[in-house]
């Protein structure tokens, strides 16, 4: 029942690729993040060289009120935007990890399925009880890691779509305030 070189070669490629592919993976997921913190950083270079234009052009008190009242609010959105994409990269990561996950316990349960396969072929007359306990064994792991892994992904969709409802309520709240803020400003503008 020892494994054949042949097998066993097999088995250490498959790790090898799995390997690899995690690697690649979680590059890619890297190549991901400093993508979004370059253009982040060019955006607010950008940006901050527009508010400090605007800022030297402020003409009294009531404009400077204005003008850093209207800076918080798209500051606050960017943020949000900002960790809603972050989150999304780290949970692409942590799908392909899943992928992967679950294709190495499927290899290794067919594995093991193989190896109980053989036993029976070559166990001795009256070991059929021990051999059907195994297989029923095997059987009653594999439901539960199914279970298991059905639980989590519920788990995964359910705060995925809470992050979603609880982002695009403080950005309905963040739109509401720039509003009010912006008729703030016409009307201290207008009394001016």
């Amino acid at each position: 029942m020892s494994a054949t070189p042949e097998r066993a070669l097999a088995n250490q490629k498959a790790l090898f690729d799995a390997f690899l592919v995690a690697n690649n993976t979680a590059f890619a997921g890297f190549e991901k993040l400093v993508d979004l913190h370059v253009k982040v950083a060019k955006a607010t270079l950008d940006e901050l060289s527009i508010k400090a234009q605007e800022a030297f052009e402020l003409k009294d008190g009531q404009e400077a009120m204005a003008f850093t009242a209207s800076l918080a609010q798209p500051n606050a959105e960017k943020a949000l935007a900002y960790s809603k994409h972050v989150y999304d990269i780290m949970a692409g990561v942590q799908s392909e990890f899943a992928k992967l996950s679950e294709a190495q316990v499927a290899a290794q349960q067919q594995q093991m399925i193989d190896v109980v396969d053989q036993m029976s072929k070559s166990a001795p007359a009256g070991s059929e009880s021990a051999i059907a306990m195994i297989k029923s064994s095997l059987a009653t792991a594999t439901s539960a890691y199914d279970s298991v892994s059905k639980a989590a992904k519920q788990a995964a969709e359910v705060a995925e779509s809470n992050m979603t409802a609880a982002t695009n309520a403080t950005f309905k709240a963040a739109s509401d305030t720039a509003a009010r803020t912006s008729r703030v400003r016409k009307a201290a503008t207008a009394a001016a």
